[in-house]
């Protein structure tokens, strides 16, 4: 008994009946020609103290080293077959790592760590390929690369295989772990030693297919529906619809976790416990220890739903209502001031003490203190003129929505048969006292009427929506462009269903600018409303659904069909990082039934199935920023351009900024592309492509896989495109609606999120009050204190840049590929993203373009690359593209 313990502490079954003989040992018995031996360096780096466990963990690895039980590495041939698999490559002696036992320490940061490793290697098998790597040890280590010194015959220089992988103990796989060198090869030119081992790595990234939870040592890419957000075992209240597999609520595949279904709905998958983090994603999808650091830091300093009762019940006030904006200013100045040494004690009996000492920050006696958001910096009352409402719709968090209006009033293209008429209600007379002497007609055929437009997205979900704690409306805003480039709001339209049905139709009511007396303080609850529409539509559809959400299928189908050895892997793996951790986060305490999106944001628990609405109208094509800004009609075709568009704006900064990025990143996959594809035969014959190309429609983004739009994927300029689009979302495009939420809406009058009351209507007691005292009206209808702390808590958070950033321009290592061309053409990608920083900065200091600071002086640098930058500071900068979709 005792024997079979320590057997499986160290990793050793018992002896049992003689077992076929292992590569390993037919390596012993092969006597070579001419050997030599080749220097090599291997960089691991273990866990650290985040994990518990790690004391004890590499103690016994320790143990295992002593007993000969070590981490060794076989070198594959390129050249010589096995004699056992002649479609595999001979597997060379087994060589240790050195001085284990000495060199690595168990430290509180991650710290990497330089092996020696020297391999006996036979001459005549040429170059490695590959190699196989067994770790014997109790517990698992990154490996980050492995290094060949000056190996014979490669021009005098090293071998490189980038790795970047968590290798566990061996008896945790199915088949040895193998890595590649950092050559990229198409399938069809990969050498014969090693194109089994190629899809074999695929199989096992792929699964068998079999049911069961996975573990963290899986390292299984598989498909699942959006069927874990609801808590059906709680009870009707926290259950919610399963997204994706149906025609009623179709969705973008998520990463399988295969975790039991729940008891009450057996479409449904059951959740963890809150507090555990231990979601799956196949282990080297997570956060490195930086970033989780980060993370986990950040995460001290916020607010999040398990606090909020406690908050509630142990201050010295009771949280519910800001009495004037000053109350929220102090946030920022002084924050929330806690009674007395009773309510810190009874606060760290709920919170770890090192969440604690976080929150409480650094006097010991205020807690929660945000830092003040950009926004507010140079002024504030500035956020509350119309010039800077408007700004932001070009350069704010969310400037992807607004478009150019084409024909007056503006229609509906919801089906009238269900909804009855919901066209807007707006006449040329509610307008025509602002439109600087043009009439309708005139600013329609100039391109100057343009429209922030959300009715049709909520309209559907108004009654459902309202029938909550939330009051709120379906609105239109109307705006002109004005000679000096900026724009002028002209009305807003509040929009409600008819009491007597929706297919009755919408009831309007319209509101024109006014800055005095009842009438302004009118105008600004109804920019408020139209602001609560716009965060909502914001943080669901312009960065959840159509960053986050829209990408995780192609993370997975890329592991799935697309070899490490692949150009397009490549290509785009760097743009892939951590973004299926951050997405099963945001399932376990965001987007989840009674999660934080639900609290704050408007939509409440109806959010997830509205954006699955907006999800039936998403077209892959259309995510090009080119083809984005001709459909909103904000830009007009010009071949003459560089990208083929000309805009009507011309000083909307995201669309300037965003069309430069555009351009470089599609030169430089250009450029990339076609030194691996001669011509469009090429793309045809690559079967990894053709396999990747049509999982990833059919599977991951499965519910739309009959759409006419997608790409065939038979033409090299099809294979540019759709490459172009996953950089350009996964980089640019996350960075413009993600960075911004703090330095803009951290200040939450200027972006609330909810709305509790309706219009007050005159002869109302609300009316009365907003009357005598519009900034407690005002702070009455949007966001409540509770809800405001919990929302500005969570948006700082994903505000923040980690300090192991990676920037658009940027590689993890400079031995990513070991071809020149690539090489070269990335170099010189980096140089046009420095350019671009040096047009943002000139730009911004340029006057004329009123809309890249307006009144709150704040520059436009949400998409400036930050490809220079190799600080890694980290923080909320308001500025730089990550690679990827990594918070």
């Amino acid at each position: 008994m005792i024997h079979t313990d320590i057997a499986e502490i160290l990793c050793v079954k018992p002896k049992t009946k003689k077992r076929t003989q292992t590569m390993e040992e037919d390596v012993k018995k092969k006597k070579t020609k001419k050997t030599m031996k080749i220097e090599g360096e291997v960089v691991v780096m273990k866990k650290n103290l985040l994990d518990f466990k790690d004391a004890m963990a590499s103690f016994l690895d320790r143990v295992h080293e002593l007993l000969g039980r070590r981490v060794s590495l076989h070198l594959i041939s390129s050249l010589q077959p096995d004699p056992a698999n002649e479609k595999r490559g001979r597997l060379g002696k087994a060589a240790q790592l050195e001085k284990w036992v000495t060199k690595i320490k168990t430290s509180v940061t991650a710290e990497e760590t330089a092996f020696a490793v020297t391999f006996d290697w036979d001459e005549s098998m040429g170059p490695p390929a590959a190699f196989v790597i067994k770790n014997h040890h109790h517990s698992q280590f990154y490996l980050k690369s492995l290094t060949l010194r000056n190996f014979p015959g490669v021009d005098g220089g090293p071998i490189h295989f980038v790795c970047n992988s968590w290798i566990y103990p061996s008896h945790r796989y199915r088949s040895d772990r193998v890595f590649f060198s950092n050559k990229a090869y198409l399938p069809s030119e990969t050498p014969e030693l090693i194109k089994e081992l190629r899809e074999e790595e695929l199989n096992n990234l792929r699964g068998n297919g079999e049911g069961g939870e996975l573990k963290e040592w899986d390292r299984v890419y598989d498909y699942a529906y959006y069927n874990d957000l609801g808590a059906p075992d709680k009870g009707p209240d926290s259950a919610r619809p399963v997204l994706g597999g149906s025609p009623e609520f179709p969705y973008p595949r998520r990463g399988k976790t295969g975790r039991k279904l729940t008891k009450s709905d057996p479409r449904s998958e059951s959740r963890l416990a809150l507090l555990n983090l231990n979601i799956y994603v196949p282990r080297d999808e997570r956060f490195s220890h930086v970033k989780f650091s980060d993370f986990l830091a950040y995460a001290l300093k916020s607010v999040t739903q398990v606090l909020v009762p406690e908050i509630a019940s142990v201050c010295d006030k009771t949280i519910n209502e800001f009495d004037s904006f000053e109350d929220v200013f102090h946030l920022y100045d002084g924050s929330i001031k806690l009674a007395n040494g009773h309510t810190i004690s009874k606060l760290r009996d709920v919170i770890p003490w090192e969440m604690f000492r976080e929150l409480v920050r650094n006097d010991g006696e205020r807690f929660l203190k945000f830092p003040l958001p950009d926004v507010l910096k140079e002024s504030r009352s500035a956020w509350r003129t119309d010039e800077e409402f408007a700004r932001e719709m070009l350069a704010g968090l969310n400037p992807v929505v607004i478009s150019r209006l084409q024909e007056f009033p503006p229609k509906s293209n919801l089906d009238s048969t269900r909804y009855g008429n919901q066209h807007s209600s707006i006449r040329e007379e509610h307008i025509s006292p602002h439109m600087n002497g043009l009439s309708v007609q005139e600013a329609l055929e100039q391109n100057k009427l343009y429209i922030l437009d959300h009715h049709d997205a909520l309209m559907p979900y108004l009654t459902r929506i309202n029938s909550t704690n939330t009051k709120t409306y379906a609105t239109r805003t109307l705006l002109l462009l004005q000679e000096d480039g900026t724009l002028k709001p002209l009305a807003i339209e509040l929009s409600l269903p008819h009491a007597q049905g929706e297919s009755h139709g919408s009831v309007s009511k319209i509101f024109t600018p006014a800055e005095k007396g009842v009438e302004g303080s009118v105008w600004q609850l109804a920019k408020a409303y139209a602001a609560v529409n716009d965060s909502g539509y914001h943080q669901l559809i312009s960065h959840w659904l159509k960053t986050h959400a829209v990408i995780e299928p192609f993370i997975i189908a890329s592991n799935r069909q697309l070899s490490v050895v692949h150009p397009i892997y490549k290509l785009l793996h760097p743009h892939f990082r951590d973004t299926m951790n951050i997405n099963a986060l945001a399932r376990h305490v965001l987007i989840n039934s009674d999660g934080v999106l639900e609290r704050t944001v408007f939509p409440g628990r109806y959010a997830m199935e509205m954006s699955s609405s907006i999800y039936k109208s998403w077209v892959f094509t259309d995510q090009a920023l080119p083809k984005d800004l001709l459909k909103r009609g904000v830009a007009i075709e010009n071949p003459n351009n560089d990208n083929g568009v000309e805009l009507l704006i011309e000083d909307y900064p995201f669309a300037v900024d965003g069309l430069e990025i555009w351009s470089a990143i599609k030169t430089w996959v250009r450029e990339y592309c076609t030194i691996y594809y001669k011509n469009d035969k090429a793309v045809q014959n690559d079967t990894e492509i053709q396999a990747w190309w049509t999982e990833l429609r059919t599977e991951g983004h499965g519910d739309l896989q009959h759409e006419s739009w997608w790409p065939l994927m038979q033409t090299c300029d099809d294979l540019i495109e759709t490459c172009t689009i996953i950089i350009w979302v996964a980089s640019a495009l996350h960075a413009a609606v993600n960075f911004g939420q703090y330095p803009y809406a951290g200040f939450l009058p200027n972006r609330p999120t909810v709305s509790r009351r309706f219009m007050p209507e005159p002869g109302t007691e609300e009316y009365t009050e907003l009357e005598e005292n519009e900034e407690v009206a005002f702070l009455k209808t949007i966001t409540p204190q509770l809800q405001t702390l919990l929302g500005i808590s969570i948006i700082e958070i994903l505000s923040m840049h980690s300090t192991d950033e990676i920037y658009l321009g940027q590689r993890e290592s400079p031995n990513w590929t070991a071809d020149d061309e690539p090489l070269e053409a990335f170099k010189r990608f980096g140089k046009s993203l420095e350019m671009i920083e040096n047009n943002i900065i000139r730009r911004n200091n340029d006057k004329k373009f009123k809309n890249r600071t307006g009144p709150v002086n704040m520059p436009y640098t949400l998409l400036y690359p930050n490809t220079t930058d190799y600080t890694r500071e980290g923080g909320l900068t308001g500025k730089g593209i990550p690679n990827s979709v990594s918070i």
